[in-house]
């Protein structure tokens, strides 16, 4: 919510914000590789949350590129995308550089620094990733300008930016020449008949540098709005409602996260040990049972590859046509009630049986096309539905002048959630396992994903300028 504050004001912006959470981040990777203790892992860690309020400020960037609302379904698939692309890849990187020494003794074995630092190029190469994508931002993310339309902050139009003048020279030095021109918007009629072209551009002789024209400043110069919402008055009734079906849906998403891969490496029950608790339940189907499938980490990682493979040709093939088949409040509530059944039928997975525990891709089939079976459903509910909770917590501003503050605060309530559900249902998870009810952490999170579709039905999708303030009416144009 900090950032999000900090993006709309005139001061920093959007860019600036930007800049800050890479480059955090960047030093909190760097930090977390080297860590040797709990207590700097988790100073690191902190540093990267602290600083990184980038995915609410990249919402909100989109959302004001993107004006025409039949082209937002596409334009907020593109997070949720890469983070399909992340899972795919990001485990890859992780298992192939974590702790090198131990994974490839002959050749890493006798080199202290992957000794003492088992997790440190892993970490390493995020830090460039980071580094490179910083600047990227700061070189060639045009924020607010004069000569194109799609700038994002109004306010900042006229603030001068040398990352990007910079850029513009280096890209200048690798092209054939200086192919940009400047115009000013093309004035037409109502019968098109006749279309006058004003040049925007002036040779300035005396110092040989472009200058904007009076038609390009009377045009660019003009502001969608003239004042900023208080921040008492952002919390309408929608935004209300909105954000309370955001959190809802961040908390049985965030935890099924955390809780799906410790599921997974749970052992398969077996009956003849002894059980981990004197009180453990006695075996009594349909809901007394324990156990997990006993997947080794490899597995784990198969199975993230599979729903990031799911996840993506949803999204490319599907979600946009069909999103615009039923609209986004429509497909939002449809998809939602995915999660219910989901969470329902995941604990079953344990009692699908399989030649010997624990199962693998030879010996289990039954098994892998039960977790595939599973995560589709998972995977769909979550492809429709994120991207679609994105467009409402976007439309549901009552006013542009704060729409990165609701992307902040949106983000600080998923982020709140995303702490307190794995937290809260792990606890809850472990005494189930004990007490012979693996399946009653997933029952009760079924039940807050029928919470989060009755919160749904109070929710309807705003225009993003619900509240008017004085100047409105005759600046935005």
């Amino acid at each position: 919510m900090l950032w999000g504050r900090v993006a709309d004001s005139p001061r920093c912006g959007r860019k600036t914000v930007l800049l800050i959470g890479l480059g955090g981040t960047m030093l909190s990777c760097v930090g977390f590789g080297f860590s040797t203790s709990f207590w700097e892992a988790l100073l690191f860690r902190s540093l990267g949350g602290i600083t990184n309020g980038n995915i609410g400020v990249l919402r909100t960037m989109i959302s004001e590129t993107v004006k025409e609302k039949k082209y937002q379904s596409r334009a907020f698939l593109l997070l949720p995308m890469t983070f399909n692309i992340g899972i795919i890849i990001g485990p890859i990187l992780g298992g192939l550089l974590s702790d090198p020494a131990g994974t490839y003794p002959d050749t890493f074995g006798k080199i202290n620094f992957f000794t003492h630092f088992p997790y440190a190029a892993p970490n390493i190469l995020s830090a460039v990733f980071l580094f490179f994508a910083m600047i990227s931002v700061w070189l060639f993310l045009e924020e607010a300008s004069l000569s194109h339309a799609d700038h994002t902050l109004d306010s900042r139009a006229m603030v001068r930016d040398r990352g990007l003048e910079l850029g513009q020279k280096l890209r200048g030095c690798f092209s054939r020449g200086d192919m940009e021109a400047f115009y000013a918007p093309l004035a037409s009629t109502d019968s098109s008949a006749e279309l006058e072209l004003s040049p925007a551009v002036e040779e300035n002789k005396s110092s040989g540098k472009p200058t904007y024209g009076d038609a390009g400043k009377q045009n660019q110069a003009r502001r969608r709005y003239t004042q900023r919402l208080p921040f008492r008055r952002i919390f309408t009734r929608n935004v209300s409602f909105t954000l309370v079906a955001n959190f809802l849906l961040a908390f049985h998403v965030g935890t099924f996260n955390s809780l799906w891969f410790v599921f997974l490496s749970t052992p398969v029950y077996d009956p003849t040990k002894t059980a981990a608790s004197p009180n453990a339940l006695v075996r009594n189907l349909p809901f007394l049972f324990t156990g997990g499938l006993g997947l080794q980490p490899r597995e784990v990682g198969m199975t993230m590859a599979i729903l990031g493979v799911i996840g993506i040709g949803l999204q490319l093939g599907l979600y946009p046509w069909l999103s615009a088949r039923l609209g986004t409040v429509r497909s939002w509530r449809f998809f939602l009630l995915f999660f219910p059944f989901t969470y329902f039928l995941v604990p079953y997975l344990s009692l699908v049986p399989s030649s010997s525990p624990p199962p693998s891709p030879k010996d289990g089939i039954a098994v892998w096309m039960a977790i595939a079976g599973v995560l589709a459903l998972q995977v769909v509910g979550r492809t429709f539905a994120l991207p679609a909770q994105t467009i409402l917590v976007n439309n549901c501003t009552p006013h542009p002048s704060v729409l990165g503050t609701v992307h902040g605060i949106g983000q600080s309530v998923s982020s709140f959630a995303r702490t307190l559900g794995p937290m809260l249902c792990g606890f809850l998870y472990g005494l189930g396992l004990n007490m012979g009810v693996v399946g009653a952490v997933w029952w009760g999170l079924s039940g807050v994903a029928i919470l989060g579709f009755l919160a749904s039905l109070f929710v309807w999708e705003g225009d993003g300028h619900e509240i008017w303030l004085e100047g409105d009416e005759e600046d935005d144009i």
